[in-house]
């Protein structure tokens, strides 16, 4: 016999037998969005969960296991609230919401009260570990991130630093690398001065594109409001009215590392981020970033937020690789 749960006047579930179960979704774009373009997040889902979904109408079904065909519901359920959050269902949403071990799911997700409004997409915190770091971004002077790549730390700072000067709390965003070489020499690329560092810095402008959108950042960036250049421009600044990053300082000194957050003024806020295990100094024990959490951790001013592997938001692959490579590591060191 079937059991009907109407959780909301969006959501029916129907419990068919044990090994099968239903849900209608009422509101048709919502529906779609969950769905996905030519079905792709339902066959995503049914990968992930080792189930078989069939969908016809408003009606999606659900074969597999007892525990398989529950989180499947549980993943619904939490596609529901982010696409109330921001009506828009993405990719890294459906593994997200099929991941049991992570903080934010179904029972706990009150971490959405860390949301981003941008003007071309909404972001959210998609880890525990992420909420908090938003939440350090916004609080404190000083915050210092280190952590494998994917994890959002550039990603998210951004977010939080054009949204503060979109809400004219700040006046500038200064967003700054270390113009390291990784392979290559600055010397022998084309072109003057900017066109040689830019390279370095296009992961800024490709995260400001996609949160702001082209025109309006191209508009900021010539008014000065948004500033993009090396570390070694930052010397003999003082910054006011300012939210500054510093991107990628596991290639910077600890003198270097100094020298930035030492330029913090009145109303300003400073952000150091690095990935310790991407190193691209010849002498990579020149690096500054460890030292520089290690001295610094004390101050009540400064928050410091490590990520891991299992914060990776990209690809799921890339939380594979990076656990590799790291047991790798731990292997040569025994």
């Amino acid at each position: 016999m079937s059991q009907i749960t109407k959780l909301d006047q969006n959501l029916i579930i129907k419990k068919i037998d044990k090994e099968t179960i239903n849900v209608q979704i009422i509101n048709n774009e919502m529906l779609m969005s969950i769905v996905g373009q030519f079905d792709q997040n339902l066959k995503d889902l049914a990968k992930l969960t080792n189930t078989n979904i069939f969908f016809r109408g408003n009606s999606i079904t659900c074969k597999g296991k007892k525990e398989k065909i529950e989180l499947f519901c549980e993943a619904i359920k939490f596609l529901i609230d982010k696409y109330f959050l921001t009506k828009i269902i993405e990719k890294e949403d459906i593994l997200l919401s099929v991941k049991k071990n992570m903080e934010l799911n179904q029972s706990n997700v009150k971490s959405f009260k860390q949301l981003i409004k941008t003007p071309r997409k909404s972001v959210i915190a998609r880890s525990e570990k992420q909420s908090e770091y938003i939440n350090a971004l916004k609080e404190n002077a000083i915050t210092m991130s280190l952590g494998p790549a994917g994890t959002g730390k550039s990603f998210l700072a951004v977010s939080v630093g054009v949204t503060m000067l979109m809400e004219k709390k700040i006046e500038r965003v200064i967003l700054s690398r270390p113009a390291v070489e990784a392979g290559e020499k600055l010397g022998f690329l084309p072109g003057d001065m900017k066109e040689k560092v830019d390279p370095y810095l296009r992961p800024l402008y490709d995260a400001l594109y996609e949160l702001f959108g082209a025109d309006k950042i191209d508009k900021k960036i010539e008014s000065g409001e948004i500033e993009i250049a090396p570390l070694a421009f930052m010397r003999g600044r003082t910054l006011k009215n300012s939210f500054a990053i510093l991107d990628e300082a596991q290639n910077a000194t600890e003198t270097q590392i100094k020298m930035f957050l030492t330029r913090i003024g009145e109303n300003s806020k400073l952000v150091v981020n690095g990935d310790p295990s991407q190193i691209d100094l010849i002498n990579k024990s020149q690096s500054g970033l460890i030292k520089s959490k290690n001295l610094l951790k004390h101050l009540e001013e400064i928050k410091i937020i490590e990520f891991d592997h299992t914060d990776v938001i990209r690809h799921p692959l890339v939380s594979k690789i990076i656990r590799a490579y790291q047991k790798k590591s731990t292997d040569d060191q025994d």
